[in-house]
């Protein structure tokens, strides 16, 4: 089966602020509607979307929970799991 599978080539690199925006613009939501529904104030979502400031383990939780994603989605944008061969 794996013989016809070829890796996708990564087109571009997203960095943990970016993905948060991606996913936020993808649910067509606000900066302030995240706000809203994370609790944290936009002006925190701006700086972490602008990578001023580290989104950190408490805060991907809770805007992972806003966004309705996996905080690992959001913390490991370009996240590739190794295969490794059987020895």
């Amino acid at each position: 089966m794996r013989k016809n599978y070829v890796k996708a080539r990564p087109h571009a690199k997203v960095s943990v602020g970016e993905s948060v925006r991606i996913i936020r613009e993808l649910q067509e939501m606000s900066q302030n509607d995240l706000s809203k529904l994370s609790g944290l104030p936009q002006a925190t979502i701006s700086a972490i979307e602008n990578n001023r400031i580290a989104l950190g383990v408490e805060r991907a939780k809770i805007v992972a929970r806003a966004l309705k994603v996996h905080p690992a989605v959001l913390v490991f944008p370009g996240w590739e799991l190794e295969t490794e061969s059987a020895a």
